[in-house]
């Protein structure tokens, strides 16, 4: 038997039921990527399997490094072969680590090969991909159709043209939605001088002169309106920490001033003007329909040296933790709340042993005004948590204190064309765990509210939640 099989990740006969049966054959609804709208647009094949698969993945170098790997195998300027043959090495030392079962769901999915990748056999399996990968079914548009998706949301900086969403809108040969994803970083960062810059440039693609922290909010409200013209549904933030600190409204402009001058702020300072900015576009996205979603818990660039040699995204990142998340996150979404602008919100902690800290949070603030069911969401293992493990953990902690019913799935947040197979990989592990439950007498197998939920969690419900 091949070793990628209905049966694949699934214990239960009800979980491979309702894997074959129901979740197998859902479309994706891949809400948070950061796949490239020109590189979807523009359709070129890629010349090999490596540059396909090892190019950019974080993942897999971080593997590599692992293994004893040179960076001229990773990273640098060694052949297309010389890499790909690294690689396959790693993978012989990868039992237990997501990426082995990652690599062999792409390698049978989209090159129909079930070999188990190794030292002894990467050469005929490359020679294998590589004999179909200039073909059309290897271009960007046929990846993704291939792979079922109905909606792409990309990641976008607030001044981007949205130049290729547009072009790919107005495309009728491709039918799989690409929309952008608001991501206003820069607006948060803590260095002063690039602040200044973003403030600079923000000023001149609205034409609007920024002169106070009303200023800036009716400029970035122009950049929103800009993004929900294209089809943007969703936000997205990514600090490394929650806190809230509340501030009048002379404080938050003094400090906005300040900033905007280059003026370094200090910790508090910084923390004040940052709770004002959130509240204030959380209040954008609410009067929209948004969905505002929060990725915490990242430690960037920590490898100082191969920071400065290869730049960010390049695996030397961490998880991180922190004091006091759970009044900061409270705080935080009740400031929103007050101001009437709490959005639909889905919260992702990349430090698992916050999950029940999230689910009970969230579940203060669930109501019934944007008419969706869970309003407030607990995101799916992310990055370091995506795994079996985390992935298990996540919707244990959801269904001990929300309801598992009403989530909405998985996403790939990636920035790779074939990492598809990871919705695969989270609709096995979710069939195995409701499948699990059957097994042991703690929920019926009712095939009418069991077929529902696993149709809710992989499709209908981000449909219903993100209204695209």
């Amino acid at each position: 038997m091949d070793f990628i099989n209905d049966r694949f990740m699934i214990d239960s006969e009800v979980g491979v039921r309702l894997y074959k049966d129901v979740a197998a054959k859902l479309p994706i609804i891949d809400y948070h990527c950061h796949l490239d709208a020109k590189e979807i647009y523009e359709n070129k094949n890629f010349e090999n399997i490596t540059q396909l698969w090892l190019a950019g993945d974080h993942y897999k170098w971080r593997a590599m490094r692992a293994n004893g790997i040179a960076e001229k195998y990773i990273t640098g300027d060694a052949t297309p072969e010389e890499k790909f043959k690294a690689y396959a090495e790693t993978v012989e030392a990868a039992f237990g680590n997501p990426l082995y079962h990652w690599t062999h769901l792409e390698l049978s999915q989209y090159f129909s090969c079930n070999e188990m990748l190794s030292s002894d056999n990467w050469q005929e399996i490359m020679q294998h991909c590589n004999g179909l990968i200039s073909g059309d079914d290897f271009k960007p548009r046929n990846l993704i159709s291939r792979s079922n998706v109905e909606v792409i949301c990309t990641t976008d900086a607030p001044l981007d043209t949205l130049e290729y969403h547009r072009r790919l809108q107005q495309d009728p040969s491709f039918t799989t939605r690409v929309l952008p994803t608001f991501r206003p970083d820069d607006i948060f960062t803590e260095d002063s001088q690039a602040f200044c810059r973003f403030i600079d440039k923000l000023a001149l693609a609205t034409g609007q002169s920024i002169r106070s922290f009303n200023d800036f909010a009716i400029a970035m409200a122009q950049r929103i309106e800009v993004f929900h013209e294209v089809g943007c549904r969703i936000s997205d933030h990514g600090p490394v920490s929650i806190a809230y600190l509340a501030a009048d409204a002379e404080t938050i402009n003094t400090l906005f001033s300040q900033k905007c001058r280059g003026m370094q702020l200090s910790e508090r300072e910084t923390v004040q003007l940052n709770s004002a900015m959130l509240v204030m576009l959380a209040k954008e996205y609410k009067q929209r329909g948004w969905a505002m979603q929060v990725h915490f818990g990242a430690i960037r660039n920590n490898n100082g040296k191969m920071h400065a040699q290869l730049g960010i995204n390049t695996g030397f990142d961490s998880i991180a933790d922190q004091h006091h998340l759970a009044s900061g996150l409270n705080r935080l979404l009740d400031a929103m709340a007050q101001n009437s602008g709490l959005p639909k919100t889905i919260i992702y902690n990349l430090n698992a042993s916050y999950n029940d800290i999230v689910a009970t949070t969230i579940a203060n603030f669930q109501s019934a005004d944007d008419g969706v069911k869970s309003p407030m969401q607990f995101g799916s293992g992310w990055w370091f948590n995506d795994t079996r493990r985390g992935m298990e953990n996540q919707l244990n902690s959801l269904a001990d204190q929300g309801l598992l019913m009403h989530f909405v799935g998985m996403l790939t947040d990636s920035r790779s064309l074939v990492s598809y197979p990871r919705h695969d990989y989270f609709r096995r592990i979710l069939c195995n765990l409701i499948g699990s439950w059957v097994d042991r007498g703690e929920i019926p197998d009712d095939e009418r509210i069991l077929t529902r939920m696993v149709k809710n969690i992989c499709h209908d419900n981000a449909v219903n939640y993100f209204r695209f």
